[in-house]
């Protein structure tokens, strides 16, 4: 129940304070990772999680999962037609760059052997645009910008979960099956495409009608019932939640319209709850533990390896160099980190620990830098944050006269 508590507490203080988060450096995302971390075992000992605790893996599970969602319905059939060229970019040349300019500092700064160093690099390699709200959920920011980092961050946490498999395998040294990997990817697209599409098609009998006040439930049941497919065929969900959105969008943008405040109330809420819990798990013992060369590779890979990575791939593009800047520094590490993370302590290899240890740093000091200057990047973008947010007094009534 202490757990239940902060988090009451810690969502209605950041509901209070989000107008100022909006306008500021102050991040609703960083205070419930820092809440989480005062009532770990780092800080007042309230609560006892521990990275085996399923807990953990389900919640930052179904978080990624939400998100990847909601976000696909952001990107229909005709964004991703229109912005394929720079999300091919990003997803075929960014990504593997990043795996890489990752792994050489992890093998030569803190002594990965080379196919852990590889798997740490394809751990950190997907992104998470839920830090950057105020570029990706900016309808005033220049639309390829938003695509490309939603359509990239949407689809480089199914695409990456091969390389840690393979990686991870090999670190074990046992078999990779890659016919394994490529029929759960594949059987992850077709449910995503498969569901949504036979439940529009069949809304689309007149026999079949909602109420107003029902119909944003219409894509959440499909949300729910591909999840617990995925789980029962060992689909890929990430793949098949983004697909799942984009198609829904493609085949029935009024329901998607429908769901859009629901599914973005629901993605925050259990963001916030899977970062709560994350922060209880990045304790001072767990830090303490990383040599210098640890802490230099958390920040190498946060302000030099994806921004380059990026950079490199968006080079000769339409795009402006303010839109490059941004798209190559909002490359934030979030819940598919946090999973793959999971799969690699459990999965007893030599350097499991140290290998979570610096996923954990890393992710934390990217929710610090990437949440903290979402606003400030959005400004010196000349996108000015809203000025007419509610200030939650009342306003005073106008005489009859």
């Amino acid at each position: 129940m202490a757990l239940v508590l902060a988090f009451g507490v810690v969502l209605l203080i950041s509901v209070s304070l989000s107008g100022v988060a909006a306008r500021t450096v102050l991040s609703t995302a960083l205070l419930f990772l820092l809440a989480g971390a005062l009532i770990g075992q780092g800080g007042f000992g309230l609560v006892k999680i521990a990275p085996h605790d399923p807990l953990v893996t389900a919640l930052a599970d179904i978080a990624l999962f939400t998100v990847l969602f909601t976000d696909g319905q952001r990107a229909n059939v005709r964004a991703l037609r229109e912005g394929w060229r720079l999300s091919g970019r990003a997803l075929g040349l960014g990504m593997p760059l990043t795996m890489v300019g990752i792994a050489v500092p992890a093998h030569f700064l803190v002594g990965l052997d080379w196919p852990t160093a590889l798997l740490l690099g394809a751990i950190l390699s997907p992104t998470d645009p839920v830090f950057a709200a105020a570029i990706v959920g900016r309808d005033d920011v220049p639309l390829r910008l938003r695509r490309l980092l939603n359509v990239d961050s949407g689809l480089n946490d199914g695409l990456a979960l091969p390389f840690v498999l393979i990686f991870l395998a090999t670190a074990a040294h046992a078999d990779s099956d890659l016919g394994t990997v490529g029929i759960e990817l594949v059987l992850g697209l077709v449910l995503g495409i498969a569901i949504p599409a036979l439940v529009t098609l069949a809304w689309r009998l007149k026999v079949l009608t909602a109420e107003p006040r029902l119909q944003a439930l219409g894509p959440l049941a499909i949300a729910v019932m591909l999840y617990a497919a995925c789980h029962l065929t060992h689909a890929n969900p990430y793949l098949a939640a983004f697909a799942a959105g984009s198609t829904l969008a493609t085949m029935d943008k009024v329901a998607a319209e429908h769901f859009e405040p629901l599914g973005d109330l629901l993605s925050e809420i259990t963001k916030f709850a899977a970062l709560l819990v994350f922060g209880a798990l990045v304790t001072p013992d767990r830090l303490s533990h990383l040599s210098v060369g640890g802490w230099v590779l958390a920040v190498l890979a946060i302000v030099l390896v994806r921004p380059a990575a990026m950079a490199l791939s968006l080079l000769r593009t339409k795009m402006s160099g303010r839109e490059r800047a941004a798209a190559a520094w909002f490359g934030p590490k979030g819940f598919a980190s946090v999973v793959y993370g999971l799969l690699a302590l459990q999965s007893g290899i030599p350097d499991a620990e140290l290998v979570f240890d610096l996923v954990t740093v890393t992710i934390a000091l990217s929710i610090v830098l990437h949440s903290s200057t979402d606003v400030p990047v959005a400004k010196a973008l000349s996108f000015e944050p809203p000025d007419n947010l509610p200030t939650g007094r009342q306003e005073p009534e106008r005489s009859a006269g």
